[in-house]
């Protein structure tokens, strides 16, 4: 390279794999072209003087001939060939490819990070374990995980931070603050949503809505439950991507309801004619009234898919659910269902939550 044109490759922060070799094969490309225009020393060619000739020799290509004598100045030249006055031809303009398909995993997890006292499992055992685990992932959707922003060893303090600390993923929501007690709308509330994500591909801006209502049933006043929204860039796919905990309460059927009610008329209001990847807690049950009609009406009014009930899953009761649909220029295809309980064990035997994690497989691709 010519050193007074070095250049220096780019440090990606934020970006995946596919994008760093992009990079990567657009610098070297640079530096070919660079190589080209410099001398071996690295120093730019010196400028091509035109070669001295000998005297009645003239320069033809690579080989010099003697001048022949001028011809006579009343001789007459030949005709010029006639000139070919149509335009010439034009090839079509070349069209771009469509961008391949992106295949990538998401999980669900609702990782039980209620302080110890409340919590299902062990979380302040078990959260150390999970958030390594999570890196497994390309985008992970977990509820139940809440930020301590103030006394984190307080006996009230929660486990969030722990995920963080332990995420090697691009990308990171920003977790809600919890609020003691403070919300006007909602002052029972003394923890947030709980609703956070991390992702390898860019995410925008997310959004939380609580639920209109609560349930008391299983203490869910207690917290803002709802969902949260972003839009998510996976190969340049713009998907729009929920993440839910809906009331928990077995009796609370009602507020589950409106529950669902509310998250159509988002989706409606928010991402129409969009491809959405709906992931959460739904604590709804497909074996039991009035759960399975809920959650059908949720699918049919939304235009959406359950990954469980497409692929044939073996545990089409699990209430942790991943759902999604295509738009006119995404297509989305839901290519495996697991259940990952195996991988978030402790060594003892013992589950990391007391909800098994389901992952699934998509594939992504614009077709615009």
């Amino acid at each position: 390279m010519c050193r007074a044109e070095q250049a220096v490759e780019p440090t990606l922060r934020y970006g995946s794999a596919v994008l760093r070799r992009s990079l990567s094969t657009a610098l070297l490309l640079s530096l070919a072209g660079a190589a080209v225009a410099c001398s071996s020393d690295g120093s730019p060619p010196a400028a091509t003087a035109p070669n001295e000739a000998a005297p009645n020799t003239t320069t033809a290509g690579d080989a010099t001939s003697p001048i022949e004598s001028a011809p006579d100045s009343t001789s007459v030249p030949p005709p010029s060939e006639p000139v070919d006055t149509e335009p010439p031809a034009t090839e079509p303009p070349a069209t771009e490819p469509a961008a391949p398909a992106v295949e990538f995993e998401l999980l669900t997890y609702n990782v039980a990070g209620l302080p110890a006292a409340l919590s299902g499992s062990e979380p302040d055992i078990n959260m150390p374990l999970i958030g390594e685990r999570l890196n497994n992932y390309d985008i992970v959707l977990v509820q139940e995980s809440w930020l301590t922003f103030d006394e984190p060893d307080a006996p009230a303090s929660t486990y969030h931070q722990i995920l963080l600390d332990a995420s090697q993923h691009l990308f990171a929501s920003e977790s809600l603050e919890q609020p003691f007690g403070t919300d006007p709308d909602r002052p029972t509330a003394q923890l947030s949503d709980g609703l956070n994500r991390f992702s390898n591909f860019e995410i925008g801006e997310v959004e939380r809505i609580r639920w209109n209502q609560c349930g008391d049933a299983s203490a869910d006043c207690l917290s803002l439950k709802g969902f949260s929204v972003s839009r998510v860039d996976i190969g340049g796919a713009d998907v729009v991507l929920y993440n839910l905990h809906l009331d928990a309460g077995r009796e609370d059927f009602a507020v589950r309801a409106d529950n669902v009610a509310q998250l159509i008329a988002h989706i409606e209001a928010n991402a129409a004619g969009r491809a959405v990847i709906v992931g959460g807690d739904f604590n709804l049950r497909l074996d039991r009234d009035p759960d399975k009609d809920q959650f059908a009406n949720l699918l049919a009014s939304a235009g959406l898919t359950d990954v469980c009930t497409e692929l044939a899953c073996p545990e089409p009761n699990r209430i942790d659910k991943v759902l999604y649909r295509s738009s006119d220029d995404i297509e989305i295809a839901a290519l495996q269902w697991r259940n990952e309980s195996g991988q978030f064990t402790r060594d003892d035997g013992v589950p990391l939550s007391d909800h098994d994690p389901v992952a699934v497989a998509f594939s992504v691709e614009s077709t615009d």
